[in-house]
């Protein structure tokens, strides 16, 4: 019975082969959307894991957690110098460390920080050191660039018409180990140096007396021939940060911080939260996408009825034939149902392999992108959804083979 089978799939190869196409190309859509939907949640999460708060001014809680956690530039408000040295003294914090940003190298953000954040989120170096004065700077590990490299910071890009500071070049001291997530893909400067070139500096009333300039909202009171130095000493009169990024010490720390720092002028949230809600977001879309998936499917099987009809139609002389020369009812119904099951489960596998190939591929393109690691992978409700195809293909092959069966020898030879 399978010799005859594989002889006539491939006396009838043309057909087949659109069978196959149809049904795993169907397939693919829907595993593709799955797998990069689970791929860009676990990835998302997996890069929020090590930061626990972020404390900034009142504004978008969304925007705080991608500008800081997930260094998408956008303009931030600043949260005080007042905040960030209460909360490095405050003894339900681990530790705390500020993040400035808006310039940038060679496409790579450039983000200002404390060697405490470094040390406590990074998992140490692959070469080189840290921080040892103002004009160091430490880089990603996806970052293309050597040991003793020398960064000139520009603010804004060169297509938005920005300009380069003159005012400090850093060179790279050390290299990071990877972690999966968009600092892979940073220049980590020391926060005081960022201060210094964008003219930030803390004066007697406590004020920072940075001023805009070139109506691009951006200090530049620098004076001549003072160096950036390495201070990671916060007072009251410390310079404004867009956010700070904390480390509390319990659990339950953590949410008395969050509820403390979510009045007034100041915002506290966590990561997890914010990530949530777009995970919603995303579940809304993900579902569109799957009801679209699942009409493609259904029209894919509507079609594959139609042809698999027409197919028993022209077959009805050799089915005919087969009966005359003694072939039982259910031998042909059975050949006639796995020759359709075979070119079915032959369509949903191929899916999967395509679905999962264009998923890596996507995928690819954002972790180049954002520099967030996204794994691709199946999960077991992927088993399930694949025995659910299955289940439906052996349904629909089950009717040709029931016409078959039906199929009287001496009409099909008179036909």
């Amino acid at each position: 019975m399978i010799r005859f089978i594989l002889s006539d799939l491939k006396r009838l190869w043309a057909g087949s082969l659109v069978v196959v196409l149809l049904v795993s190309l169907a397939t693919a859509l829907g595993v593709t959307v799955t797998l990069q939907e689970r791929a860009l949640r676990l990835g998302t999460a997996r890069a929020a894991d090590k930061f626990d708060l972020v404390i900034g001014a009142a504004g978008s809680e969304t925007q705080l957690v991608l500008s800081s956690v997930f260094l998408q530039a956008a303009p931030l408000p600043l949260v005080s110098g007042e905040t960030l040295a209460s909360l490095a003294k405050d003894p339900r914090v681990a530790w705390a460390g500020p993040v400035g940003f808006g310039d940038s190298f060679a496409g790579y953000p450039i983000v200002g920080t404390t060697t405490s954040l470094i040390d406590n989120t990074s998992g140490g170096f692959l070469e080189g050191q840290g921080f040892a004065d103002g004009e160091d700077a430490v880089i990603g590990s996806a970052v293309d660039l050597p040991i003793g490299a020398e960064i000139k910071p520009m603010h804004g890009t060169a297509e938005e018409g920005g300009h380069t500071h003159t005012e400090i070049v850093y060179h790279v001291q050390g290299r990071l180990k990877p972690t999966g997530t968009p600092w892979d893909r940073a220049i980590l400067v020391p926060i005081s140096s960022v201060w210094h070139i964008h003219g930030m500096e803390a004066h007697e009333d406590g004020h920072d007396h940075a001023h805009e300039a070139e109506g691009e909202g951006h200090a530049h009171s620098h004076k001549e021939g003072e160096e950036a130095g390495l201070n990671e000493t916060f007072t009251a009169e410390t310079p404004g940060v867009p956010a700070i990024l904390v480390k509390p010490k319990t659990i339950a720390d953590a949410y008395k911080l969050r509820q403390q720092y979510r009045k007034g002028n100041t915002l506290a949230v966590f990561p997890g939260e914010v990530l949530t809600k777009l995970y919603a977001t995303l579940g809304d879309a993900r579902q569109v996408l799957s009801v679209v998936a699942i009409g493609a499917q259904g029209l894919v099987g509507a079609s594959l009825i139609l042809v698999t009809l027409t197919h028993i139609v022209q077959r009805r002389k050799q089915i005919g034939a087969l009966r005359a020369f003694g072939a039982p009812r259910s031998s042909i119904s059975l050949i006639v149902w796995i020759e359709l099951f075979a070119l079915f489960a032959t369509g949903i596998a191929l899916g999967f392999a395509i679905g999962f190939a264009a998923a890596k591929i996507i995928t690819g393109m954002l972790v180049a992108k954002s520099g967030v690691l996204m794994p691709v992978e199946f999960a077991k409700a992927d088993l399930t959804q694949a025995a659910l195809l299955l289940a439906v293909a052996a349904g629909l092959a089950i009717l040709p083979a029931w016409l078959a069966y039906r199929q009287s020898p001496a009409e099909a030879l008179r036909g």
